[in-house]
């Protein structure tokens, strides 16, 4: 059984590799906006049409008796961590994150929710793992699971796919990556070869890396999320470094097949406020134990003394009245 420590651990691992593509997208938002570019601005515009897709629900929450404007109030932003393969149009979730942020004090809390959480899925009427309800009903089911479990309104998501590493890097005409140990990889007939150490990775193999859970030293899970997390690392140091406009465009074009947000350009602009505190997030994860169901399939049980502090905890961050809907503050 994982001690507390090693789950926190795990959880900030999942965490960091979705918000750095966030903050891989912010930075190139800024780039634009102080930059004056007009070349990029226009990439920008034509990214957001390809990554922005709203929810059926509209742009507010059931929860909320109004939308929330990001510059202006207290929101929360579902963070899903998305290993789909092509032609997968709803798969389960590899990371599930709730990022809140309070405009005060600028302050960010990101709590962790076990991908295995033995949760109601809304608009199924069956309890499940929690992050079946993406492949069961796409991202608005996801949403409603979710406001459901936490008692919060989730106000805005993003959906990352890891697929989108390989455009990326390639955009970014490749990464540098410590590999960590000597293997081979196959999928689809190919193989390809990784040995230890400080390597040039183009995408294709970005990819692969970031995929390996089969050999002796891969680490299973936990290991394929620090490969991730190193991949998404070495983007933000070679996006940041980066000089080239026609780099920079292509790295917005590669956006479309990565990202699904219902954030906007303005959004993301506001967002950037928060930068500051990326570094300083607090961390949180929800505690439980596994068991198995009379499926045979092993579940998460949340404990609830866990959930009902973490559902406090969260509410006092957004600033939300004692009632079943609330204004945005």
């Amino acid at each position: 059984m994982e001690t507390n420590t090693r789950k926190q651990r795990r959880g900030k691992k999942k965490s960091r590799r979705v918000l750095k593509i966030l903050l891989l997208l912010t930075t190139l938002v800024l780039f634009v906006v102080l930059g004056g570019a007009t070349y990029l601005y226009v990439k920008a515009m034509g990214a957001e049409k390809e990554f922005h897709e709203t929810l059926d629900r509209g742009e507010k929450s059931e929860l909320r008796t109004e939308a929330v404007d990001v510059g202006k109030h207290n929101f929360s932003v579902l963070l899903l961590g998305d290993d789909a393969r092509p032609g997968e149009d709803h798969a389960r979730t590899d990371a599930m994150l709730v990022a809140t942020f309070n405009r005060t004090d600028r302050s960010i809390i990101l709590t962790s929710i076990p991908r295995d959480s033995y949760v109601e899925i809304v608009g199924r009427g069956t309890q499940d793992k929690i992050n079946h309800a993406n492949a069961f009903g796409g991202i608005d089911m996801t949403v409603a699971t979710v406001e459901n479990f936490l008692e919060i309104p989730i106000d805005y998501y993003a959906t990352v796919k890891f697929d989108g590493f390989k455009d990326i890097v390639d955009a970014l005409d490749g990464v540098d990556v410590d590999v960590k140990y000597t293997f081979d990889f196959t999928e689809g007939g190919k193989t390809l070869n990784f040995t230890e150490g400080p390597t040039e990775l183009d995408g294709e193999h970005a990819l692969a890396y970031t995929r390996e859970r089969k050999s002796a030293n891969s680490g299973g899970d936990f290991g394929r999320g620090q490969r991730q997390a190193q991949v998404m690392a070495a983007i933000i140091d070679k996006a940041a470094s980066f000089k080239s406009i026609d780099n920079f465009g292509r790295v917005f074009d590669s956006l479309g097949n990565t990202l699904r947000t219902d954030l906007t350009f303005a959004n993301l602009v506001a967002l950037h406020g928060y930068a500051g505190s990326i570094s300083d997030i607090e961390q949180v994860q929800l505690e439980g134990e596994p068991f198995r169901g009379t499926d045979g399939v092993s579940y998460v049980r949340v404990d609830e003394t866990s959930l009902a502090n973490i559902q406090n905890q969260l509410k006092e961050h957004l600033g939300l009245q004692q009632s079943s809907t609330a204004a945005p503050q």
